[in-house]
């Protein structure tokens, strides 16, 4: 079997990136017709840390209407992809566009939820402006949030559960319950594509059941939702598709087709364990 190298994080075999290319030019059975551009358009991304490659000609098309994961081991560049098509890391190579053009001509059809490691939660503020802040890009520079915007955001917070605690500063909430304040957020956006980066991580069983309510109401309403993943045992019972990622795509498409055993080989190495009735090697469950 030929391969492609990638860096020092082992071989990938070029075959899988060649039949992910060949699934992003045609559609599958199962998709439906798009009426326009995808949600999410990558070609040739490459993207590098100290002149060493994070991410490598990358070229993936994300289906509408769908729910994505991006699953792959530590370092492989899972956060870097979300941050490269927001415009906030610097690309060497390549190109995004969101809904056909560039993600600064789009910014009001895409909310973002980040790690919340890298939130700074000690910021004196309480939930409900956290979450109405969410409305800032429908209101423009020089308009101020309003009543309008205020029942919106109380809307969001009961959506998540959170209406109780809107007046609680967010560093006194547990980190659950910071995490529903920022879907709230999101869901305030009123967006037509969502990225969250490791949404599920270090939260507690209810805000994990929220979260995967919040993900299937938004795929109803036909909102695209592009997630970082850690856990590969909850993969095909939150998700519609995956991307397989090493630095390089190794596959992507419907969870069905993609999420085998080869390519989960391919891209973790012998570093995977059993999914279906034995536990993941926990290596495999840590963000990048």
């Amino acid at each position: 079997m030929s391969t492609v190298q990638t860096s020092d994080l082992g071989v990938i075999p070029a075959t899988l990136v060649e039949s992910q290319r060949r699934r992003s030019a045609a559609p599958t059975g199962d998709e439906t017709v798009a009426t326009g551009p995808p949600p999410v358009e990558i070609r040739d991304l490459t993207v590098a840390y100290h002149e060493r490659p994070v991410l490598w000609d990358v070229d993936l098309t994300v289906r509408p209407g769908k729910l994505t994961a991006i699953v792959g081991p530590n370092g492989a560049g899972k956060s870097t992809l979300i941050k490269a098509a927001l415009g906030l890391v610097p690309v060497a190579a390549g190109w995004v566009k969101i809904f056909g053009e560039p993600f600064a001509e789009q910014r009001r059809l895409v909310a973002y939820i980040p790690q919340r490691g890298s939130v700074d939660w000690d910021f004196p503020t309480d939930a409900l402006d956290v979450v109405t802040m969410g409305r800032y890009g429908t209101l423009g520079w020089f308009r101020r949030p309003g009543k309008r915007e205020r029942q919106i955001a109380m809307d969001k917070l009961r959506q998540v559960g959170m209406a109780d605690f809107a007046r609680r500063q967010i560093s006194e909430l547990s980190g659950g319950q910071q995490q529903r304040v920022f879907l709230a957020r999101a869901l305030a956006q009123e967006a037509d594509l969502y990225f969250m980066d490791e949404p599920f991580a270090g939260v507690d069983a209810t805000t994990e059941r929220a979260i995967v309510e919040l993900l299937q109401e938004l795929r109803s309403q036909g909102k695209t939702v592009v997630a970082v993943h850690h856990d590969l045992n909850t993969v095909d019972d939150y998700f519609d598709d995956v991307a397989l990622l090493n630095v390089r795509l190794v596959a992507y498409g419907p969870v069905d087709d993609v999420f085998t055993h080869a390519n989960l080989h391919a891209t973790y190495g012998g570093r995977i364990g059993f999914l279906s009735g034995g536990p993941a090697e926990t290596s495999a469950a840590v963000a990048d």
